[in-house]
């Protein structure tokens, strides 16, 4: 049995061409409709949804906002807070004048001894007054102050006291003669937040060697 194709080779190409515009037009429209069904999503999502989530928002900062500017105490709390802040950096500059007892015992030649010890923190200066055998002696105790180190965490810093200056030496039949000595301290060997160790020259017996701390400073009648 034969059969013939009578149709033209443009017809039949004309309606394959047909076949793919249908598809064509069909993914159109269904792109479209996805995209419109987004679009319309998103205006309801922003223009409602959103809407109402910003509302409910600020309705609940409001209504906070309302309840701590009816707490009377606000003005105390923030004040409060604020100088809790800062406890931490004040602490960390707070001085440890007990320091300055072990520090004696450490600098001062064993015949001499201390009637009265002023720190003033505000300048960083020391002012000592007491009694020694000799003026030998005294000046042992400024040699030993102005070549004194300290150390942090085994790191040496430098020199612990500078402007020593020996004021006055006196002696007065009877009496063992007397000394008066000022200077000046870093700040750091008495911070709290340090831990600090002075290097002590080895330039006299100091009380520290001797293990006799208890005779180092001299009741005054």
């Amino acid at each position: 049995m034969l059969e013939f194709n009578l149709l033209p080779d443009v017809k039949r190409n004309y309606i394959k061409a047909q076949k793919y515009k249908l598809v064509v037009v069909a993914i159109s429209i269904v792109v479209s409709i996805i995209s419109v069904t987004t679009l319309t999503l998103l205006i309801v999502y922003i223009n409602v949804i959103q809407k109402n989530s910003i509302k409910s928002l600020t309705k609940d900062i409001n209504s906070k906002i309302t309840v701590i500017n009816q707490n009377t105490n606000l003005n105390k709390i923030l004040t409060i807070q604020k100088q809790a802040s800062v406890i931490p950096n004040i602490q960390s500059q707070l001085y440890q004048s007990s320091r300055v007892f072990n520090y004696m015992a450490q600098l001062t030649p064993s015949n001499a001894k201390i009637s009265n010890i002023s720190v003033d923190f505000s300048k960083s200066s020391i002012n000592i007054n007491g009694t020694a055998d000799s003026l030998a002696t005294v000046n042992q105790f400024v040699d030993t102050l102005k070549f004194t180190t300290y150390t942090s965490s085994e790191k040496n810093l430098g020199t612990a006291f500078s402007g020593v200056i020996l004021n006055s030496f006196s002696y007065s039949s009877g009496s063992s003669p007397s000394y008066s000595l000022t200077f000046s301290f870093k700040s750091d060997i008495f911070m709290q937040k340090k831990a600090i160790a002075l290097v002590v020259p080895s330039i006299t017996s100091t009380r520290s060697i001797l293990d006799q701390p208890n005779d180092l400073f001299q009741k005054v009648k």
